[in-house]
């Protein structure tokens, strides 16, 4: 499920955004990039609107983890072929795995 919502805090560890469920929820610093930052305000800053794609709903706890890092556009890296003029592009570690969380939470809704 992706929604949006407003940015609230940022801390050290990641970003609280209201997604407008009565609670702010939680982006981790690993879900807010594709590449490699220092600091989560290198990615978001507080009042920001943001896209974000709901990664899992846990109700005993009272969580919901959100991606930002899921909804970018993921690029390809080219991978080079001997004997052919054109490189082909393969699917990113993070593609592959967006694709199978994508499959596991299409199956678990079906159970």
């Amino acid at each position: 499920m992706v929604l949006e919502g407003v940015v609230t805090n940022v801390t050290k560890f990641g970003a609280f955004v209201d997604i407008g469920v009565h609670r702010m929820d939680f982006v981790h610093i690993s879900e807010l990039s594709n590449r490699y930052i220092k600091e989560p305000s290198e990615a978001v800053k507080a009042g920001q609107i943001v896209k974000v794609k709901v990664l899992s709903v846990d109700t005993r706890a009272k969580r919901i983890a959100l991606s930002i890092k899921a909804l970018a556009v993921l690029s390809s890296r080219p991978v080079t072929n001997p004997g052919k003029s054109a490189p082909t592009l393969q699917p990113t570690r993070d593609e592959k795995f967006a694709a199978f969380l994508e499959k596991w939470n299409a199956q678990r809704t079906k159970i």
